[in-house]
């Protein structure tokens, strides 16, 4: 294989990325009920921090500042990303919690573009989290707002990810500055997870171990080979059918059905995503959210 050829269709190693973040975040739904958000998050970042280390092998030494100061923020925002989702996971179907953080990325797209097209998107991503919060026909005594703001949350920090890792791009070669963020994350969430740690079963640590395989080194791997051949515009038109393959994740792994109003709210968001994203620049592949 010449260094041109990808390994695989790009359309597909993009699929498969999307699908395999999912799954694992559909896998990560299992195990947050027996070891709680906090654990959960630790076991992932504990794997992934590990598999990365040993494929990037970074430098501790030679880095300047304002190097390090990049780190600290990307490692904070993947950290509390993390803590989040898991968090809403717990309250919220998968594809309500993807959707709802999605709108992270798309607001910092529509920021950085400006334009009234994408204004207009945003408009009809907002009345898509109306439908899929069912807050037009729950009692607002009813409505999971902890959870609902627990996956905004998640995608306010996803946006600074996304930030964050540009930085990281332009002071790291490689997967150097990501796999340094990994391990900033692991001690933002160990206070939240070490109390798991006798709690933490043969199973729950091999699902640890799929969940940073399945949402942190597979997709980061995939994304990066698929960038190299796809355009812009593609990348992004893709990367907004994540939500519809978190609603199928959800369905297929753990049985869980949204309403025909959820599904119309997260076709809108979809579409929103799709406009805006897909005239913008691709997310690096260290910005995979959930």
């Amino acid at each position: 294989m010449t260094p041109r050829q990808p390994p695989a269709p790009p359309l597909l190693l993009v699929l498969a990325a999307i699908a395999s973040v999912q799954l694992g975040g559909a896998l990560a739904a299992t195990l947050v009920p027996e070891i709680g958000a906090g654990g959960s998050v630790v076991l992932r970042l504990l794997f992934a921090t590990a598999i990365l280390g040993l494929l990037a092998r970074p430098r501790l030494r030679g880095h300047s500042r304002r190097a390090w100061l990049v780190v600290v923020g990307f490692g904070l925002a993947l950290g509390l990303m993390n803590l989040a989702f898991y968090a809403s996971l717990a309250r919220l179907p998968i594809g309500v919690a993807v959707t709802i953080e999605f709108l992270g990325p798309l607001t910092l797209a529509t920021v950085l573009s400006r334009r009234a097209r994408d204004l207009a998107a945003v408009g009809a991503a907002a009345v898509g989290v109306v439908l899929i919060s069912e807050a037009l026909d729950t009692p607002w005594h009813r409505l999971e707002w902890a959870g609902l703001g627990l996956a905004a949350l998640a995608g306010a920090c996803w946006a600074a990810y996304i930030v964050a890792s540009r930085h990281a791009g332009r002071e790291f070669v490689g997967l150097e500055g990501l796999a340094l963020a990994m391990g900033v994350a692991l001690l933002v969430g160990l206070p939240f997870g070490a109390a798991s740690v006798p709690q933490w079963s043969g199973e729950a640590v091999l699902k640890g171990l799929g969940i940073a395989v399945l949402s942190s080194v597979l997709p980061y791997s995939l994304e990066l080979a698929a960038l190299r051949h796809l355009s812009p515009r593609t990348f992004g038109v893709l990367l907004s059918l994540e939500p519809a393959a978190a609603a199928l994740a959800g369905l297929l792994v753990l049985g869980q059905r949204l309403h025909p109003t959820q599904l119309a709210g997260m076709g809108l968001v979809v579409l929103a995503s799709a406009l805006v994203m897909g005239a913008g620049q691709p997310r690096d592949p260290a910005a995979s959210g959930g």
